[in-house]
C-alpha cells in the first residue's frame, strides 16, 4: 500500500504501509505541493531501504537529524553552509572513509591543532557515526583521531587555558569560596563526582538515592546511562536541595540564586557554554584572583585526585563514565561498594568544610557573594 497524503486540520500528514513498515506522520507543513515532495522522498526512502538495506542508503545528513532529534549535541556540527553537515551532507555513510574524515577536518580548520581538529570535527563526527550504529545504519568502526607531534625537537609554548587541566583541592576551595553558594554547590558537585557539567544542570530529584550514596543518571552526554558514587562530603548538600518546595513538578536539583534551572548548554573544557554559570564564575575569578578554573575543572580534578589515591584505573573509568559495557548499564541504578569507597578518597580541604552555606544548603541557595550586584549576603554572614 502506497504512501498516501491526508489533511490534519491545517496540516497534511503521511499515511501507509510499504513493504511492512507502517509510517503515520506529520510532514509539518500546509503546503500541498511540499508536503507530496515529502511523501515521495519518504515512500523512496522506504522502498530503496527494502531493496539494499539501510546500510547502503542511509546519508551523512540523515543521520545528523536523528542524532540531534535524540538530544544529541549540535555544537560543531555546522549547518547547510558550514561545518561537517554541509560538508558531508548527500553522502551514504557507507562511502566515507578515514582519509575523507582527515580530509574534511584540514578543509574546515585549516589552521588548528590537532587537539582543535579532535575536538570540533573528529569528536562530533564519531558522535554521530556512533548514533548510527545503534540505529543500524553503519558498522562499527575505529576512527583514528589526530595526535600532538611527538619528538624533543617539536616545542609548542602556548597558555593553558581554564578547564583543561586539573588544580589542587586547596587551590579549588578557595576559588569555592569566592562564589555565591548556589553556584558553589554545583561546583561542589563537579569535582567531587566527576560528573560534566551538562549532566549536572539536568540532573533530577529521582536520580539521587541519599541513602545508598549513589547517583543513576540517565541523561549523559553519550547518550549512555551510568551510576555514579556520592561522595560522604556531598550528603548534606543532596539531602538538603531534595527538601526543595516543587520538586514534582520541576524536578531539576540545581539552580541558580534566582531559584531557575540552569540551561542544558553543553560546556566544553574551555568553559564555553556554560549554561549560566558564566557569570558565577568571571565573577570568583574577579573576586578571588585566581584565573585557572572553569567548569570542566572539576571533572579533570576528580580524574587526577582518584589516580593519586591509588585507585585502580578500572574503577577511575567506572565513575568518570569512561567504562560503559554492556553489563554495567545493566547495573546503573545499584549503589556499588567499591566506587562509593574510591570516590570517598578524595580529599576535602578545611576551608571547603568552613563554608557557611553547609549548615542549611538549600537557605543559602538563593543568597549572592559579597561585590555581587547590590547585595552582600556572605559579608553579613561573616559580621554576625
Amino acid at each position: 500500500m502506497p504512501l498516501k497524503l491526508y489533511k490534519r486540520g491545517k496540516v497534511w500528514w503521511i499515511s501507509g504501509t510499504v513493504h511492512g513498515q507502517a509510517v503515520r506522520e506529520s510532514t509539518r507543513t500546509h503546503d500541498k505541493e511540499v508536503a507530496e515532495a515529502i511523501r515521495v522522498k519518504k515512500e523512496a526512502g522506504l522502498v530503496s531501504d527494502h531493496v539494499f538495506g539501510p546500510k547502503a542508503t542511509r546519508t551523512f545528513a540523515q543521520a545528523v537529524e536523528s542524532y540531534l532529534k535524540a538530544g544529541g549535541d549540535a555544537r560543531f556540527i555546522g549547518g547547510l553552509d558550514d561545518g561537517l553537515l554541509c560538508h558531508f551532507y548527500d553522502t551514504p555513510l557507507k562511502d566515507i572513509q578515514q582519509n575523507d574524515l582527515d580530509d574534511a577536518a584540514r578543509k574546515l580548520y585549516p589552521t588548528a591543532q590537532p587537539e582543535t581538529r579532535n575536538r570540533q570535527c573528529y569528536t562530533p563526527f564519531v558522535a554521530v557515526w556512533n548514533h548510527a550504529v545503534k540505529n543500524g545504519w553503519a558498522d562499527v568502526r575505529q576512527w583514528s583521531r589526530p595526535k600532538k607531534p611527538k619528538g624533543t625537537n617539536v616545542v609548542r609554548i602556548t597558555k593553558r587555558r581554564a578547564g583543561t587541566f586539573p588544580v589542587e583541592y586547596e587551590h579549588a576551595a578557595r576559588f569555592i569560596a569566592a562564589m555565591s553558594p548556589g553556584p558553589a554547590m554545583l561546583m561542589t558537585t563537579l569535582f567531587y563526582t566527576g560528573m560534566r557539567p551538562i549532566e549536572l544542570f539536568a540532573l533530577e530529584a529521582g536520580e539521587v538515592n541519599v541513602t545508598g550514596r549513589w547517583i543513576s543518571l540517565y541523561k549523559t552526554k553519550t547518550g549512555e546511562p551510568r551510576g555514579i558514587p556520592m561522595h560522604e562530603f556531598l550528603v548534606p548538600i543532596f539531602t538538603s536541595l531534595l527538601k526543595r518546595p516543587g520538586l514534582d513538578k520541576e524536578p531539576r536539583l540545581f539552580r541558580t540564586p534566582r531559584g531557575e534551572p540552569y540551561e542544558q548548554i553543553a560546556t566544553d573544557e574551555e568553559g564555553r557554554g556554560g549554561g549560566g554559570l558564566k557569570s558565577a564564575i568571571n565573577g570568583a575569578r574577579r573576586r578571588s584572583g585566581i584565573k585557572d578554573i572553569a567548569p570542566y575543572t572539576g571533572r579533570h580534578s576528580c580524574s587526577t585526585g582518584l589516580v593519586v589515591a591509588g585507585v585502580h584505573p578500572h574503577i577511575k573509568d567506572q565513575i568518570l563514565g569512561h567504562a560503559a559495557d554492556d553489563m554495567s548499564r545493566h547495573y546503573t541504578h545499584v549503589p556499588q561498594a567499591p566506587l562509593i569507597e574510591a570516590i570517598n578518597k578524595l580529599p576535602v580541604p578545611d576551608a571547603w568544610h568552613a563554608l557557611p552555606w553547609l549548615e542549611d544548603p538549600l537557605a543559602w541557595s538563593g543568597r549572592l557573594a559579597e561585590g555581587t550586584g547590590r547585595r552582600t549576603d556572605l559579608e553579613k554572614r561573616r559580621e554576625a
